[in-house]
């Protein structure tokens, strides 16, 4: 089993007795260079594992991570909008499955989707997404690494999607740029400031390793026909820097590719073209920190599948998948918002939402409640917000830069006039009972159903919690309720 380097910093959960058992979930790893091509017309399902006679037992967490993504300008354009035209693909395929989208990063043409089983989510905390620029010197990001990072039943984890320098005779500039995304890529989250001081790392995309040797890309075609993969995975320039210099990805494991190499191809086709030397370019690797969490329970992963889809063809790469088991806290706690029941929204009418937090729950500035449609498909799709503490001290609007899943900056829904009675606040024991109202000029749809979620936003770097998740209620025409008497 592959072992980071120990954590200096280590955090020990604090789990009573019936905390410390760990359970098993699967986790799915995607990496495929799409050469600016578009999702139009292809399904994803084989790719997402959802042909397979195994699709009863799906991922409970999906990692996409895509190179040479369209970023004509135009399409940068859009994206400060609406979700790019993969992520929308991805979220379309899964999100009747039960998969919410919770964040993306992208750095040019580096694009990284993380997609989750949506009975999950409210056991997310600290999501950060981070990019390291590698091309011309740190300048340009057509090279480079996108990270995201978040905790899941107490475990923290990161999932690194990254493309180095191409060509056979640049293994020098593919080992300082792993270096340069080592040194450079920091996150904003207390004890875990590297990508090596997770609990579970997973790096992967392509990563344009090539062959050694002088081999003509027609003498390496003949092998691969010949069924010589192996002998020729011994001239892999990955596994010698891993495994022979260790100048790079030395503390992370690769399940050996049996899987022919997967660029370069002629576009459309299962045909290698010999303008270049076929070569495993697209990898995944991962790494476990066991004892990181808990002395008494030790974290495990295990990749069960690694494997290369040779049907689909509209770049010059063929996509790469990898299957883990890996082991979390399911029993893990933290101080956490409980909404009081709601039965029904009053549309066209002010609401009042109502929630208990602990007295040692840290509220932050940008923290905000949103409104989602009960069978959310991502955490973008809100329908409507409030922020907490906007009626004591309203902060500004979030930007790119507080608030990860806005796209832009947004406005709040009704710009009337506060009264200090908007939040109300009762503190019992060790508790504390918030009502917050919600305007009257919501767009919400009658008969249909409705959630809460509140996110904890810290303000640094975009670094959020997901706090509690209400249960479903359902919307109402204000005229078709009967009227009842105002009791606080």
């Amino acid at each position: 089993m592959a072992t980071l380097t120990p954590n200096t910093n280590t955090k020990h959960l604090n789990l009573d007795s019936s905390c410390v058992e760990v359970a098993t979930y699967r986790v799915y790893v995607i990496t495929w260079n799409v050469g600016s091509r578009f999702p139009d017309n292809i399904s994803l399902r084989n790719l997402l594992g959802l042909d397979s006679t195994e699709c009863q037992h799906l991922p409970d967490i999906y990692a996409i991570g895509l190179q040479e993504v369209n970023v004509q300008p135009q399409q940068q354009v859009l994206g400060l909008f609406k979700e790019d035209p993969w992520t929308a693909k991805l979220k379309t395929t899964l999100g009747d499955l039960g998969y919410v989208v919770f964040k993306t990063e992208q750095m040019q043409g580096l694009l990284l989707t993380m997609l989750i089983k949506r009975v999950h989510v409210n056991y997310l905390r600290d999501i950060e997404a981070e990019y390291t620029r590698t091309g011309f010197g740190g300048i340009w990001g057509n090279k480079g690494a996108v990270s995201i990072r978040f905790n899941l039943y107490g475990c923290d984890m990161t999932f690194v999607n990254a493309h180095l320098a191409a060509h056979d005779s640049h293994l020098e500039e593919r080992i300082q740029d792993f270096k340069q995304i080592i040194v450079n890529h920091h996150y904003h989250v207390k004890r875990f400031r590297g990508i090596y001081d997770h609990d579970y790392v997973f790096w992967f995309g392509d990563l344009n390793f090539r062959l050694s040797g002088d081999d003509t890309s027609k003498e390496v075609q003949e092998a691969i026909a010949s069924g010589a993969c192996e002998q020729l995975m011994e001239r892999d320039q990955l596994s010698y820097v891993r495994e022979v210099t260790q100048e790079a990805f030395h503390v992370l494991r690769e399940r050996k590719p049996t899987f022919p190499p997967t660029f370069k191809f002629k576009e459309g086709t299962c045909e290698y073209d010999l303008k270049r030397r076929p070569a495993w370019t697209d990898r995944i690797l991962y790494g476990i920190q066991p004892d990181n969490c808990n002395p008494n329970a030790q974290l495990h992963a295990d990749q069960f599948a690694y494997k290369s889809h040779p049907g689909y063809s509209i770049s010059d790469h063929k996509p790469v998948t990898g299957e883990f088991f890996i082991k979390l806290f399911p029993g893990y706690k933290t101080s956490i918002i409980h909404f009081s029941d709601l039965n029904v929204w009053r549309i066209g009418e002010e609401n009042t939402v109502e929630y208990t937090k602990p007295l040692t729950f840290k509220e932050c500035d940008h923290d905000w409640i949103g409104i989602y449609q009960s069978e959310y498909t991502s955490l973008r799709d809100y329908v409507a917000y409030e922020y907490v503490c906007q009626a004591e001290s309203p902060p500004p609007s979030p930007d790119l830069s507080t608030d990860p899943f806005f796209a832009h900056s947004p406005r709040r829904l009704s710009q009337r006039h506060r009264n200090r009675d908007h939040l109300r606040r009762q503190t019992r024991d060790n508790e504390e009972i918030v009502r917050l109202e919600f305007a009257e000029d919501i767009e919400m749809k009658s008969d249909e159903h409705y959630i809460l979620i509140y996110f904890q936003n810290s303000g640094s770097h975009g670094v959020t919690s997901i706090c509690g998740i209400s249960n479903a209620f359902r919307a109402e025409t204000a005229s078709s309720l009967p009227r009842l008497p105002n009791v606080d």
